[in-house]
């Protein structure tokens, strides 16, 4: 019995490959537990064309990040904060403090998907990153100014 895998199972196949195999194991294990569908042409059909608008969404969505990373990566955040008489700041700058004054800026992105080198404890201009997903990290400069 022919049957399209819904998951991956060990000693078979990975998800989405079309199988030969004995139609009590197919029956009794594979289609009972959910792993598989017996392969018709209708159900094989349904899966590529599941696949394929899920491919689409995939690329889309990377192409939107990446569109989102380009942006990001031309702008400076300028975030002005307090400082003492010796010139450096009153604690070290946050990540929450970044995210807002990106959110200022028209982005929306959470304190804990941007990465900092080191604590920011004084004025100057630094490098951030920030983890979109799918392996889209832009660096963006962080300006600190006192007052």
């Amino acid at each position: 019995m022919k049957v399209l895998l819904l998951q991956e199972v060990k000693n078979l196949g990975k998800t989405g490959e079309i199988k030969e195999v004995k139609e009590g194991y197919a029956q009794n294990f594979l289609i009972a537990k959910g792993l598989a569908k017996p392969a018709t042409d209708a159900i094989v059909r349904q899966w590529k064309a599941r696949r394929q608008a899920a491919e689409e969404r995939d690329r889309e969505d990377l192409e939107r990040l990446n569109a989102i990373a380009k942006k990001l990566e031309s702008v400076t955040v300028k975030i002005v904060k307090k400082i003492g008489a010796n010139g450096s700041l009153f604690g070290a700058l946050k990540k929450e403090e970044i995210a807002e004054a990106l959110a200022r800026s028209g982005f929306e992105i959470d304190k804990k998907e941007i990465e900092i080198d080191g604590a920011i404890k004084a004025t100057g201009l630094y490098e951030a990153s920030a983890k979109l997903g799918r392996g889209v990290h832009p660096r963006f400069k962080v300006e600190v100014a006192g007052e």
